[in-house]
């Protein structure tokens, strides 16, 4: 018998959370509520794990929760394009917590399961819309390069305005910058989620 794996932070969980912890997920209304209905009923939702290993420093998880928050309650991007964007850079930085998470809010914004496979397999997928083929082009090039390469951009400002543009940029980073954390601290899942199987992980990942 092997031991579980342990994170190298642990989450400070809703029976340890003090006033200041309180506080702190008050900026992310729904994810405190997820979280702490969740351990009330004993079935704790995905994401709740990474929050509350962000709330041990909890100044800087309410600068950054401050700042993600913007993206699910004043976001000039629709919900779909959103999750997309998560989706893609999740599956590209093997951070399969937060490619689990997304999965599920992805399909309450509409996505489909072909949708989903389309994500993994990246822009030049059979069958990928080209709408959705541009969204990946710009989230694999924003991973590469670190900038979204000219012809990407001019089709994208086509159909995106000046603010959206640089919400899209900022959702990659955001979520870039996350899977970053969860690789590092080996926040593990919740109890009852399930991992992403090896055969239906998907085609190979870049590096």
């Amino acid at each position: 018998m092997t031991d579980a794996p342990v994170p190298r932070i642990a989450p400070l969980l809703p029976p340890d959370w003090d006033a200041e912890a309180y506080d702190v997920m008050s900026t992310l209304p729904h994810g405190r509520d997820n979280v702490l209905e969740g351990w009330r009923t004993g079935k704790p939702v995905a994401g709740t794990h990474l929050v509350c290993t962000q709330l041990r420093h909890p100044a800087l998880a309410k600068a950054f929760l401050t700042f993600n928050a913007h993206f699910f309650y004043a976001s000039k991007l629709p919900d779909r394009v959103r999750e997309i964007l998560i989706l893609r850079i999740g599956w590209l930085r093997h951070a399969d917590y937060e490619f689990i998470a997304h999965v599920e809010l992805g399909r309450r914004a509409g996505l489909t399961d072909a949708d989903i496979e389309h994500i993994k397999l990246g822009p030049t997928a059979a069958g990928l819309a080209p709408e959705d083929a541009l969204l990946l082009r710009a989230v694999d090039e924003l991973k590469s390069e670190a900038r979204i390469g000219a012809g990407t951009w001019t089709l994208l400002a086509r159909r995106f305005d000046a603010q959206q543009l640089l919400e899209l940029i900022f959702i990659v980073g955001c979520y870039e910058m996350l899977a970053m954390a969860l690789n590092s601290v080996e926040i593990q899942l919740e109890p009852g989620i399930a991992p992403l199987a090896a055969t239906a992980a998907g085609p190979p990942r870049k590096p």
